[in-house]
């Protein structure tokens, strides 16, 4: 029998004892539907993304029109930021505190997404597969409610900066990079590789996000006398960098440009498909202009949804490939929370990705993720512009990140 002191010390360790067993935080989530927030540049200079907002919206309706995921309605609220950072806490604390979504899935922009980041992790609200490939989204220890969804801008670099060495040992670089944790993630993953050398070899000149043009950027790096060129910026610019490299009659050995502005209905064709030629990149995702991809499965089914859903939409554009396949990864998150949409379940599902295939990826690319790798997909695969399409050469490449 117990005494009177065993009994108070058992008392004691019992209140002293982290609780285990709180209730679920159930946010967003009723009987009929889910909610799930957004926020997604539809105007200002990165608008060119606001198309993956719209496939997703076409998305979720498509399964409510066919009866909603497991009995409920999959409620997708969107917000404009302009991709400003400002205006991007204002709509995402609308998003968490008035509109009480159950998470935060697929919002764009590394300078946005990083006002926010704190905030997520202060509200323990899942900020899932952002749109954008900043590492700082790989931090579990220090910020596990945040997990990114495509490659890590450091890792593309690092390819960029081993492909520069393997073809130009004693090039001179040029690196273009956009002035914000976006672009920087660049210099870092070529500083990765060049160690001290980075000095010597890469001559680094940056831009706002608000410039008008970065005409006066390419001139300068042109008046160095690099021979290599890697751009790291959004879409509007890199268009007007491929467009100005051409016509100031520059003509670098390697021109990298980031996997993120690559589309071709969004920078090749508006920048002129023929002053890019040459433009080496990594890929993913399935390019819907390489007919490489025209009897693949995986693209077939995406065409077909298209043609469904979104029959206006231009095909060429990759990033509706991007959202259609960061879409079916969300709903194997919600498959295998196996009806236990609780915020806390909702990321582990979101960390608990094994090996999964995507239509969207290049075949041979899936998506992993656990408690310890906030990095879904690792693998790329360099690219060259042809003109008309990126042609896939050499393996896939796993990163390290």
């Amino acid at each position: 029998m117990l005494n009177r002191r065993t009994l108070l010390a058992a008392s004691g360790a019992l209140l002293a004892a982290p609780r285990l067993s709180q209730a679920a935080d159930l946010t967003g989530v009723t009987a009929d539907e889910i909610k799930i927030g957004n926020v997604m540049p539809y105007s200002g200079p990165a608008s060119a993304y606001g198309v993956i907002g719209k496939l997703e919206q076409a998305y979720f309706k498509a399964i409510n029109d066919a009866g909603g995921f497991q009995g409920r309605k999959l409620n997708f609220i969107t917000y404009d930021d302009g991709y400003s950072p400002p205006k991007t806490v204002e709509q995402t604390r609308r998003l968490v505190e008035q509109d009480k979504v159950s998470f935060v899935f697929n919002s764009l922009g590394t300078p946005t997404q990083s006002a926010v980041h704190r905030y997520m992790q202060q509200r323990k609200v899942p900020h899932l597969f952002l749109a954008t490939g900043a590492d700082k989204w790989a931090d579990p220890q220090n910020f596990p409610w945040t997990i990114g969804w495509q490659p890590s801008y450091r890792t593309e670099a690092q390819i960029y900066a081993k492909a520069m060495l393997e073809q130009k040992p004693n090039a001179k670089m040029a690196l273009l990079y956009q002035n914000d944790d976006f672009g920087k993630d660049y210099l870092a993953g070529v500083r990765d590789v060049l160690g001290a050398r980075f000095d010597t070899m890469v001559k680094a000149v940056s831009h706002e996000v608000t410039d008008a043009t970065i005409d006066s950027q390419v001139v300068q790096l042109h008046s160095l006398g690099c021979d290599v060129l890697l751009t790291a910026t959004t879409p509007k610019f890199a268009a007007q960098t491929i467009r100005k490299v051409f016509d100031i009659g520059w003509r670098p050995a390697l021109h990298f440009i980031t996997n993120v502005s690559i589309s071709v209905a969004a920078v090749m064709n508006p920048a002129g498909a023929e002053k890019g030629v040459g433009i080496i990149t990594s890929a993913y995702l399935k390019d819907p202009t390489d007919p490489a991809w025209a009897n693949d499965t995986g693209m077939k089914e995406w065409r077909d949804w298209m043609k469904a859903h979104m029959p206006d939409a231009n095909q060429d554009d990759g990033n509706y490939v991007y959202s259609y396949g960061v879409c079916k990864t969300i709903m194997q998150v919600l498959t295998q929370c196996n009806g236990d949409f609780s915020r806390e379940n909702v990321m582990k599902q979101a960390t608990s990705l094994n090996r999964v295939a995507n239509p969207s990826l290049i075949n041979g690319i899936t998506v992993s993720t656990s408690g310890t790798n906030y990095h879904p997909i690792k693998q790329m695969q360099l690219a060259k512009w042809d003109g008309r399409t990126f042609a896939r050469f050499g393996n896939i490449i796993e990163g390290a990140g």
